[in-house]
């Protein structure tokens, strides 16, 4: 079962594993048109515990998440009750039920660290080392120390992974959304966007993401967290994404303002990837300048540009 299986990142997941030959359900929160999704909020533990009634799931990621720091600023509400509740309803569910999980974290919860954020970062330093800079990082880290207390209360098995900027074709356009799908489309509208100076990131195609994310039940181990992005040779500023986008639409840059750093944003993020190269075979394949035309593509399509 992948729980946000409708959304973005499990619309991807769900088509990757099934290609595989598993048999996949999703479930999600909004209304879908796939024979293989059940509709339930995690926020409900019946509603949750309902997607397990007459069904045995050997696997269960669970992705069903309120995602961003703006959003959760905003929204704060939903973020909690969704990102921290509702991964608590899960654990309950996997504790009475067995199921081992995959939970899906965020390279957020590194917060301000300053030093290469291997995966144990978060156990071997102190809180003011790894300083969480909002809520949605904070609720992330939660669902973490919940999932590694079952599995000490519980011996629940649980993986953790921490996805770093993963974006591609099904992410729709919200104001909250990442960079990339945000540039695109302001850029495809003709709207104007602030590109701030100074910050630098690594992405990652939801292709090579989901990949490696179908990969985690051929090599299972419990306990394990593992970071999952893009090439380290790939990082760039964000005016450079910036600039490939513009490319890829085919407009120039009048409609951007550039401003210095973002407050409460980390600037530069330096990710270990190696324990998914190594465990999961973690191998991207689309670099930035390709994905980001594949995913114009898709939006292009989608708004019917």
């Amino acid at each position: 079962m992948v729980t946000g299986g409708a959304g973005f990142i499990g619309t991807n997941l769900v088509n990757e594993l099934m290609s595989r030959g598993h048999e996949v359900t999703a479930a999600d929160l909004y209304n879908n048109e796939r024979d293989d999704y059940i509709r339930a909020d995690v926020r409900n533990y019946r509603q949750v515990e309902n997607l397990f009634e007459g069904q045995k799931y050997d696997y269960v990621y669970h992705l069903a998440a309120e995602y961003g720091r703006w959003n959760g600023e905003a929204y704060y509400e939903n973020l909690w009750q969704t990102n921290v509740i509702g991964t608590k309803n899960m654990i309950r569910l996997q504790e009475k039920l067995g199921f081992r999980m995959i939970f899906f974290s965020s390279a957020e919860v590194y917060g301000d660290y300053n030093g290469v954020m291997s995966e144990d970062v978060m156990e071997k330093n102190p809180i003011s080392d790894t300083y969480q800079m909002n809520d949605y990082a904070i609720s992330k880290w939660a669902g973490e120390l919940m999932c590694m207390n079952s599995a000490s209360m519980f011996d629940t098995e649980t993986v953790r992974v921490r996805p770093v900027n993963c974006y591609g074709p099904q992410e729709h356009f919200t104001p909250y959304r990442g960079f990339i799908p945000k540039f695109i489309y302001y850029s495809l509208f003709n709207k104007p966007y602030t590109v701030y100076k100074g910050h630098k990131r690594i992405i990652d195609y939801v292709e090579d993401t989901a990949r490696t994310f179908a990969n985690i039940v051929d090599n299972f181990k419990p306990g394990e967290a593992y970071n999952i992005g893009g090439k380290q040779e790939w990082e760039m500023e964000i005016k450079d994404y910036s600039d490939l986008v513009l490319n890829a639409v085919g407009v120039d840059d009048s409609l951007v303002t550039y401003e210095e750093a973002e407050p409460f944003t980390t600037q530069v993020k330096t990710i270990d990837f190696s324990k998914s190269i190594r465990d999961l075979k973690h191998n991207p394949k689309v670099n930035p300048a390709e994905g980001i035309k594949k995913t114009v593509e898709w939006m292009k399509w989608y708004y019917r540009v």
